[in-house]
């Protein structure tokens, strides 16, 4: 199974509102160049919406975002994702997780959230809330004693930041809603969406 650090420089992480918008949506962000989407479970129509998506994108991979318990964990998986990202992690939800039979990003903001996960045998995860974390300068240091850690940070990354981000050893793609505008989605342009996307699938790391 394809890690979804993987796929494409940049995750959108999506927040969707009207159900309608998810299958158009995904279509322009797979047409740009990202496949991997995660929509979060943070509006009542997520699980719809990854169902949608799953159903009627098939180029695209569809992923659970705030993904914070074992039921949710199931729900997700039952509706198509295919992949699946945490704000946090505990034993409870990284056994659910384990479970589900997809990859998973389990959330870290520290060092010692970042040691329990490679003793619990994670080395994939999300760096959340990354800018507010500590942003590059964080992950630079966490490089040297914990290279074995590979991150998608997320929270604050945008455009302008981002290449900064795919340049660390120890990143493999980054999280961001910069090319999902919420006045594109509301009037349904999507061809602005997939232009906004293709920008963010050529970032690639400076080396």
């Amino acid at each position: 199974m394809t890690s979804p650090l993987d796929l494409a420089p940049v995750v959108p992480v999506v927040v969707l509102d009207d159900v309608a918008d998810a299958v158009p949506l995904a279509r322009a962000l797979v047409a740009g160049g990202l496949p991997a989407i995660e929509v979060t479970l943070r509006t009542p129509v997520a699980l719809e919406a990854i169902r949608a998506i799953a159903e009627g994108v098939p180029d695209a991979v569809v992923g659970a975002g705030t993904v914070i318990t074992p039921e949710q964990v199931k729900e997700s998986v039952a509706a198509g994702a295919r992949f699946l990202v945490s704000p946090g992690w505990t034993d409870v939800l990284l056994q659910a997780m384990r479970g589900a039979g997809v990859p998973f990003l389990p959330g870290v903001s520290t060092a010692s959230e970042v040691v329990a996960l490679l003793e619990r045998g994670v080395r994939e995860m999300k760096f959340f809330p990354a800018q507010a974390a500590g942003g590059t300068a964080y992950l630079k240091s966490l490089a040297g004693p914990l290279p074995q850690a590979r991150f998608c940070p997320t929270g604050g990354i945008g455009l302008a930041n981002a290449p900064e981000y795919l340049g660390l050893p120890n990143v493999g793609c980054v999280g961001g809603t910069w090319m999902i505008p919420a006045d594109a989605v509301a009037v349904g342009d999507w061809g602005r969406i997939e232009g906004l996307a293709r920008a963010a699938a050529r970032l690639r790391p400076s080396g």
